[in-house]
């Protein structure tokens, strides 16, 4: 059971009408996997419990009920980790040791600039490292009710047994599959929370279980060249020198990375506290620009389409979401128990990443590098609009009168299968037809193993 729940509901009543009332940086959509699940919605800062139904679209000609919904979703706003919350010190000590301030040659010292010199104290503690905080339970709570409001014959009180919880080891992942179901059973009217996930690593935290992405990718010093040549380029660097200046900082005393957790700290005091803060003013829109670039650079290298092992790494996910939906849409006689009507998955924007990567979507035409930063302002892959803390990607089956259909939705927003682009809602044979060759295959003992063909070089069919 849940100590103290009623008051956290009476929290997410005052936050569905309070949020809307907060400035918000204009820099804010930029923040790659540390953006605010808002940031994608705008709607919800209006309303957090706002619901379009008009997303969910089976054909117009058939008649259609939605029986299953498969959704892997991604912790709530979070602390920084402890490598952050060090950075974020050592640059808090440097700007009140050495910071003079000029206030971009504004001729005087700017309030903001007072306050990250002077008022600004440092209140990260490395104990925090990674745990969910409050607004992030409030971003699973919220998801849970929209949900049960876009599909009331799944996720309702009567099927709490047969809705399926799976959870990474991760505590803001356990946090956040707690708080989804406080969400629901409050949604149902229950004050009393009895939680009914599983924790499971192998399926949520696969990428740590693949022998062959960990050595190709995640130990390999130059599988992030691309990360490092950007992080000590020309576009950066202008940003450095930028950001120095306004601190009345010498250039070399201000690394790149003290940069980064300047911008972390903007990010992380509005996700956490919905704060504008001071920090915030060291970056106008081109900065943070090229600040998203490097933390998208890093997403697309190390978990994304830029080595072929980290979308196969997320085999077991994958086909644990199939045989998910082979057994909610196989043909039923009326004596028949009803399928599982959801099943809730909560990990990582690294278990999000590669699988999303693996159904082949965002795939731009020419790969992120260092070298073409201005030639990618149109680019699809945005890690920031496509895993924001709480995203997540919703599977879900209807029954329909042709047969199973199945949509996909990111973000609570519909999104077409490649390859299947004509409609909303294909059929779920054809679905399952687009992507033969990963149900066929897709071994996770032969790709991560090594015992088949490579796969862990760097994906040339972009």
């Amino acid at each position: 059971m849940f100590s103290g729940w009623l008051v956290a509901a009476l929290g997410l009543t005052m936050a569905r009408r309070a949020c809307s009332s907060r400035s918000v940086p204009d820099i804010a959509a930029y923040f790659g996997t540390k953006t605010r699940y808002e940031e994608v919605n705008p709607h919800l800062l209006r309303d957090v419990l706002t619901v379009n139904a008009s997303v969910l679209r089976p054909p117009d000609t058939e008649r259609c009920v939605p029986v299953h919904l498969t959704a892997v979703i991604r912790h709530g706003s979070r602390y920084p980790t402890v490598k952050n919350i060090r950075r974020m010190q050592r640059l808090s000590e440097l700007v009140r040791r050495e910071a003079s301030g000029s206030a971009g040659g504004s001729g005087g010292s700017a309030d903001w600039l007072q306050d990250v010199q002077r008022r600004w104290e440092m209140w990260y503690t490395e104990d925090m490292d990674g745990q969910l905080v409050m607004k992030g339970r409030e971003d699973l709570r919220q998801l849970a009710v929209r949900l049960s409001l876009l599909f009331p014959s799944l996720l309702t009180e009567e099927n709490v047994t047969r809705i399926r919880l799976r959870s990474s080891s991760k505590h803001r992942c356990v946090s956040s599959v707690e708080a989804f179901q406080e969400g629901l059973q409050h949604h149902w009217g229950d004050t009393d929370v009895h939680y009914r996930h599983l924790v499971d690593d192998k399926l949520m935290r696969f990428f740590e279980h693949c022998r062959g992405y960990v050595e190709a990718v995640e130990k390999n010093r130059t599988a992030l060249l691309e990360v490092q040549k950007f992080k000590h380029g020309p576009e950066m660097e202008v940003v450095r020198r930028k950001v120095a200046e306004k601190l009345g900082l010498r250039q070399h005393q201000l690394t790149a990375d003290l940069v980064e957790a300047a911008f972390f700290l903007c990010s992380y005091e509005l996700s956490i506290k919905s704060l504008h803060s001071s920090w915030c003013f060291l970056f106008d829109e081109d900065d943070a620009k090229v600040l998203e670039y490097k933390s998208d650079l890093k997403q697309y290298w190390k978990r994304f389409h830029g080595y072929t092992i980290s979308g196969l790494s997320s085999c077991p996910l994958f086909h644990h979401i199939f045989r998910t939906l082979d057994k909610a849409g196989r043909p039923r006689r009326s004596t028949d128990a009803p399928p599982e009507p959801a099943s809730i998955l909560i990990g990582h924007a690294e278990t999000l990443l590669p699988l999303l990567s693996l159904l082949g979507l965002y795939m731009d035409q020419t790969p992120p590098t260092a070298d073409n930063y201005h030639a990618q302002h149109g680019r699809s892959f945005r890690s920031g609009l496509i895993v924001p803390y709480a995203a997540n990607l919703l599977f879900v089956l209807y029954d329909c009168q042709r047969g199973p259909r199945l949509q996909l939705l990111v973000n609570e927003s519909p999104v077409r299968f490649p390859g299947l682009e004509t409609e909303d809602a294909p059929l779920y044979r054809d679905v399952r037809a687009a992507y033969r060759h990963l149900l066929d295959g897709c071994d996770s003992q032969r790709e991560c193993e090594g015992t088949g063909a490579g796969g862990r070089g760097p994906n040339i069919e972009l």
